[in-house]
């Protein structure tokens, strides 16, 4: 049996959702079986789903994943398959992938490299096992083997490396190819980031050439558990070609992707090898954001073709948040969405994504399928056009106050009419002037913005949200938070205002980026069906200056101005959060980088404002609606960056960064520190 079908299943799986886990392994296989697929690969913790976090504690979920394993090993007649689930062995939890052959179960591979970097905490609850260690485990009164494991059919040999196994120097398919192993499978949990996919389609790749081997790798896909988005990324590689590859962010409950794949072309190459690893083999680290470590994200975000899924990074971030949002939305059994609409760039991005969804939707998985997904919403029923869809789906509601401009009404009544979303206004005047009075009187004085003016700025925001979280549990919607990652790093928002939210979809984005997405939707726009879908009403938003409107019109207030300028301010962020450089280190750079752009006097403010801020607002981020995990790191305390909510304030770094600054404008350019 030289001519193998193999497969890679990708599943829309939701942590310890037992019964509908069982259902998209069982549909997947019994395709698989239908296309006369051989071998199987189905994804990493697929029958828990990835992101249990403690709950994979309790001896349960170990019980329970056993009894739906048990299922699932009955409807493997005629097929090889590999599924995830954490096993206990001797006391001691895995992640674990069970080879399944003909309704029998082979054994249990362990992952040996347990990611415990960024997004992830695996080393929390499981161990690393051992390489060429192997044991037994016994359920029901049957042993079987664990461990580092080889499985033999026919003349091939099947290895397995889960997903960090493969992003490591000292991998697994090194001692495979010792073995002469003919195929290794890789059962992932991978999650989305820009271009991630490029890194993931080169590691496959190599491996399968510098290991002479057919290589299947699967991946889950959409937002599981949350914060995460898998964007379903399957593939299948043999002698370093790209036999088969999935497309990504698909709506669906699982994708398949096949090729037939020839093992005795692959024993010859391994035959012609004599040394245990090409010289030329091509190690990926495993923290692979690494390569862009150098490279601000303005400049790393610049327009590039791929072939998967779309053809720029607009066209990811546009496929990643609308599938997250509808994950989002029915697996916390909503009935859509609501949005304080206020014209400006953030809610409208929002309510942008949110029109895409559906659109997308209906690309992926067409019309009625994507109704039955939202049957639980019994308005959904009944519609018959996508138009009628998003009405249903998407409520705005624009409230303003006698410092908000037409220019935003007009903003927000556009967009919503574009996309074809409800759209209320109501002006919120009398609410600001009540809290006011009241507070007035009990101070014995009337506030003004020339002392006042956070306070005055703070309560229109906050007045704004008492008012739509009505709307949103009038209709059983999810609030959307709108603020962006710019806020998030210095604390440019008001907590219970513009922050109240159940989800907050581009707190991974920074504003400077969302501009030019903004414009690219109007312009260009999504592909769906062979057409570029565009959103034109996005034409008054991106005409305006972003500003929070809370100040009065003659104080023609920006954001840029109350701060920086965001390409600024997002460099900053990844040189002092990202890599970790003192406010000294940061400056330089940016004496360099913006040389002949803007004035040293300006960098140094900038550079102390931003160090101040970030270190002022972590009870801020503790305190952010969940967003998404997009990029190389995020700001998210539960998921990427933690800071301590007090702390000294970069107070003596920063003097350290006066000396510097002044040192160098009184010197001519003497040098301090170099």
């Amino acid at each position: 049996m030289e001519l193998v079908k193999v497969g890679a299943a990708a599943l829309n799986q939701t942590p310890l959702d037992w019964i509908r886990n069982k259902t998209n392994i069982l549909k997947a296989i019994d395709e698989a079986k239908a296309q006369k697929i051989q071998v199987l690969c189905l994804p990493e913790l697929c029958i828990t789903g990835y992101g249990c976090e403690d709950a994979f504690y309790s001896p349960d979920v170990f019980k329970l994943s056993l009894e739906i394993l048990e299922d699932i090993v009955n409807e493997t007649s005629d097929i090889v398959a590999c599924v995830g689930l954490p096993i206990w062995v001797n006391n001691k939890i895995y992640n674990s992938a069970c080879v399944i052959a003909n309704r029998q179960i082979l054994g249990f591979v362990c992952k040996q490299h347990l990611p415990n970097y960024g997004l992830f905490y695996e080393d929390r609850w499981f161990h690393r096992w051992k390489p060429g260690q192997t044991s037994e485990i016994s359920i029901k009164g049957i042993k079987y083997p664990v461990g580092d494991l080889v499985f033999n059919f026919e003349n091939i040999r099947i290895g397995l490396e889960i997903c960090e196994d493969a992003w490591v120097a000292n991998r697994p398919a090194t001692r495979h190819f010792d073995k002469g192993v003919d195929i290794i499978l890789n059962p992932s949990a991978s999650p989305f980031g820009f271009h991630k996919f490029k890194i993931r389609e080169q590691l496959v790749t190599d491996a399968s050439r510098a290991f002479c081997c057919a290589y299947v790798y699967t991946n889950l896909l959409g937002n599981e558990s949350g914060r995460l988005i898998f964007d379903g990324d399957a593939m299948v590689c043999s002698g370093g070609d790209v036999l088969a590859s999935s497309q990504r962010f698909s709506y669906a409950d699982y994708t398949l992707t096949s090729a037939v794949i020839d093992i005795g072309k692959n024993k010859i190459e391994q035959a012609k090898i004599k040394s245990t690893l090409p010289p030329d083999m091509k190690l990926i680290q495993s923290n692979f954001e690494l390569a862009y470590s150098d490279i601000p994200n303005t400049i790393f975000a610049e327009m590039e073709p791929f072939e998967k899924g779309g053809s720029l990074k607009e066209e990811e971030f546009s496929r990643s948040v609308s599938l997250a949002l509808f994950d989002y939305l029915r697996k916390s059994r909503s009935f859509g969405f609501t949005i304080s609409l206020s014209g400006g760039a953030d809610s409208c991005a929002c309510t942008a994504l949110c029109g895409l969804m559906v659109r997308l939707g209906d690309e992926s998985i067409g019309f009625e399928a994507f109704k039955e997904k939202l049957s639980y919403i019994p308005e959904v029923k009944n519609a018959k056009t996508l138009e009628e869809l998003t009405e249903k789906l998407i409520l705005t509601i624009y409230q303003g106050t006698e410092n908000s401009s037409d220019d935003t009404l007009n903003s927000a009544k556009n967009l919503a009419e574009s996309i074809g979303a409800q759209f209320m206004k109501i002006n919120i005047n009398g609410l600001v002037d009540n809290y006011t009075n009241l507070i007035e009187e009990q101070i014995g004085r009337k506030l003004s913005w020339a002392t006042d003016d956070i306070p005055m700025q703070n309560i229109q925001a906050r007045v704004r949200a008492p008012g739509v979280w009505m709307l949103a549990n009038l209709h059983n919607h999810l609030l959307l938070a709108t603020s962006n990652r710019s806020e998030v790093a210095v604390g440019y928002c008001t907590m219970d205002g513009d922050t109240a939210g159940s989800i907050s979809p581009i707190a991974g984005i920074d504003k400077d980026w969302l501009r030019t997405w903004l414009i690219w939707l109007e312009k260009t726009g999504c592909e769906v069906k062979g057409k570029h879908i565009k959103i034109e009403g996005l034409k008054y938003v991106n005409a305006l200056q972003p500003t929070a409107e809370l100040r009065p019109k003659d104080n023609k207030q920006t954001d840029e101005k109350d701060l920086m300028p965001y390409k600024v301010l997002n460099h900053i962020e990844q040189l002092a959060i990202r890599d970790k450089k003192s406010p000294v280190e940061c400056f330089r750079n940016l004496e360099k980088f913006y040389e002949n752009q803007y004035s040293r006097e300006d960098l140094y403010n900038w550079t102390n404002r931003f160090f101040k801020l970030w270190s002022r607002n972590q009870w801020k981020r503790e305190r952010y609606a969940p967003g998404f995990h997009l990029d190389t790191h995020n700001l998210d305390p539960r998921s990427w960056t933690r800071f301590p909510i007090l702390s000294g304030g970069y107070v003596f770094e920063l003097e350290k960064l006066k000396e510097h600054y002044e040192g160098k404008s009184s010197g001519g350019r003497k040098k301090i520190g170099f």
